[in-house]
């Protein structure tokens, strides 16, 4: 028979062994809560800066179509957009499939290198191949709305799938988002941040060597001759060098302007950067030809520059900005930054 003081300790320590479970409970409930805190907005995991957080899984993300909770890191991805496809490539999370033909680009652009070559092009763009993609049994597919709105039930069916709004205007936002979707959010963050420090530098360079010049960028496609804003993914990029541009183009809302042959004064500026899409070829030798054209301070300065389509327009990427400062360093002669 036990004592009244050998009952009393076991009582105790039964008291302070319940206590340490309580403990243990509450302290896996809190981390828990954390975990889906980060996954509904991405700040917990974006504000801590340590690894385990921002890899910590499930975690649900907010996107465009909705939520979608992904349970474990994703080792099989497909992109369906070609800006989604280097976003993916670019945080070196494996992909197995994506869109690499498209428009006048016959796969996938060389500047992505080993990170595509076991990748399955699943296009066309307009409508990629569904039964394909499902045989490579992804874990998480990514499109966009402005792409594939009517595709998203149908993907979700498939894996979990997130969907950005557009391509263009959020390129930058949509790799944070690609980078939550991963469990890559501080490598998303930090490239973004390595991108931006790159583009002032070579910005401010510019800017100190060829006295603040303003800086037009003129695209000739198959219709409308179109001058490149500040809302689009390169006028976003001189803007992130502080390059200024012409008066009659810094409306912070407006995508381009359309030019007719008469307008051509429209496109003017200290510099000028054009590029061709499939199809423009036969109006940019117009415009050339064209005495408005001549006569543009740009033109007699010889300060006229033809660059890439591909990575000035359709990038739409950390690794087509890269490929644009790149270009704009060699064409003032500032150093590149790198």
């Amino acid at each position: 028979m036990l004592t009244l003081g050998r009952r009393r300790r076991r009582a105790r320590l039964g008291l302070a062994a319940l206590a340490i479970a309580l403990t243990a409970g509450l302290t896996a409930c809190g981390e828990g809560s954390d975990d889906k805190a980060e996954g509904a907005g991405g700040s917990t995991a974006a504000s801590s800066g340590g690894a385990a957080s921002t890899a910590s899984f499930p975690r649900t993300i907010t996107h465009d179509k909705g939520t979608t909770t992904i349970k474990e890191k994703p080792k099989r991805v497909v992109a369906l957009d070609n800006s989604l496809v280097e976003a993916v490539a670019g945080l070196d999370v494996p992909l197995v499939g994506g869109i690499g033909s498209y428009r006048d680009q016959k796969g996938f652009p060389a500047r992505l290198g080993d990170a595509v070559k076991n990748t399955k092009d699943v296009g066309p763009l307009d409508s990629p191949n569904l039964e394909q993609i499902a045989l490579l049994k992804p874990d998480l597919i990514v499109s966009a709305t402005v792409r594939h709105d009517q595709l998203y039930a149908q993907l979700a069916k498939i894996a979990p799938t997130v969907f950005v709004k557009t391509t263009g205007p959020t390129w930058k936002d949509n790799v944070k988002l690609v980078g939550r979707a991963l469990g890559e959010d501080d490598k998303a963050g930090a490239k973004l941040t390595a991108y931006e420090t790159r583009a002032k530098k070579i910005g401010d360079a510019i800017n100190t060597k060829a006295n603040k010049p303003t800086v037009s960028i003129v695209r000739f496609v198959d219709g409308p001759t179109r001058i490149y804003l500040s809302k689009t993914f390169s006028g976003i990029i001189l803007s992130d060098m502080g390059l200024a541009r012409p008066e009659n183009q810094r409306d912070p809302e407006k995508f381009n302007i359309e030019l007719s042959e008469e307008q051509i004064g429209q496109a003017d500026a200290d510099h000028i950067f054009m590029t061709t899409f499939s199809g423009g070829e036969e109006r940019k030798n117009k415009f050339l030809a064209n005495p408005l054209w001549q006569r543009l301070k740009a033109v007699q300065a010889g300060h006229v520059y033809e660059v890439k389509d591909e990575s000035w327009m359709t990038a739409v990427s950390l690794q087509g900005a890269d490929v644009i400062l790149d270009d704009l360093a060699r064409t003032f002669g500032v150093d590149p930054a790198k």
